[in-house]
């Protein structure tokens, strides 16, 4: 009588070899996917096999996500050259509207002060009419030079002077007469002294001018001439009569 070994059924149907290590492999990688967690990705999902090693369509990925970075950098070095652009237009614009700020301020300041000096033109001529008829004396003479070094500060300069060159630009004729003591247009006579500030002419001077006398200088060098004709003259007499011996005697 044969003995038998407990729990072992000898009617249990045989496993194959090659399933029973099909199972064990799906177990094990069952047990890692647990490990690993819920948030990480199948290997087999992402075309990698199980082994680790890339399959053919990783490296066309890649040139596709490399290609699109490119583009990305392109556009961003595009825009920044764009907003550097900008800037540097917008700086020179406020560099030129500083400037032009400053030159308006400028010119307003010169309008204002020129106006003002304008209006006290008619002070300084009753104050130097007073000094030429020596009335400028007292309480008078002190306010009256006081003004005047106030306006001077400010810029406004007096010209006009007997004997100067006439000059249509800054002089004004009020009377006109002839003279033989002057060889061009001279001011003669100052009515009213012109004023200034800088280059700029607020008043012109108002003078009295006299031109060179009609005829004068053309008959001064014939008469020249004539007196130097009749020098040479004589001198080539006295030449001639030296050669000859001098006067026969009677």
């Amino acid at each position: 009588m044969t003995e038998e070994t407990p729990g072992f059924d000898k009617n249990e149907p045989e496993v194959p070899a090659d399933d029973a290590a099909r199972s064990d492999d799906t177990a094990r990688g069952a047990g890692a996917a647990e490990q690993a967690g819920p948030g990480a990705p199948a290997a087999e999902s992402a075309g990698v096999p199980a082994g680790g090693e890339a399959g053919p369509g990783s490296g066309a990925g890649q040139e596709v996500q490399q290609v699109a970075l490119t583009a990305q950098l392109d556009q961003a070095r595009t825009a920044l050259r764009e907003r550097t652009e900008d800037l540097q237009r917008l700086q020179a614009e406020f560099a030129n509207y500083r400037r032009r700020v400053e030159r308006d301020r400028v010119t307003v300041k010169e309008v204002a002060v020129a106006n003002l000096l304008t209006e006290l033109l008619p002070v300084l001529d009753d104050i130097g009419r007073a000094r030429d008829h020596g009335e400028l004396v007292g309480g008078f003479k002190v306010v009256a030079e006081s003004l005047e070094t106030v306006v001077a500060k400010m810029g406004l300069q007096q010209f006009g002077k007997e004997g100067e060159p006439f000059d249509p630009t800054v002089h004004e004729a009020l009377m006109h007469s002839y003279s033989p003591e002057v060889s061009e247009t001279t001011c003669v006579q100052i009515l009213q002294p012109g004023y200034r500030i800088g280059e700029r002419t607020i008043r012109p001077a108002r003078v009295g001018v006299a031109e060179p006398q009609p005829g004068g200088p053309a008959r001064s060098e014939d008469a020249a001439d004539a007196g130097k004709d009749a020098k040479e003259a004589g001198e080539a007499k006295g030449s001639d009569d030296g050669e000859n011996g001098g006067p026969e005697e009677g």
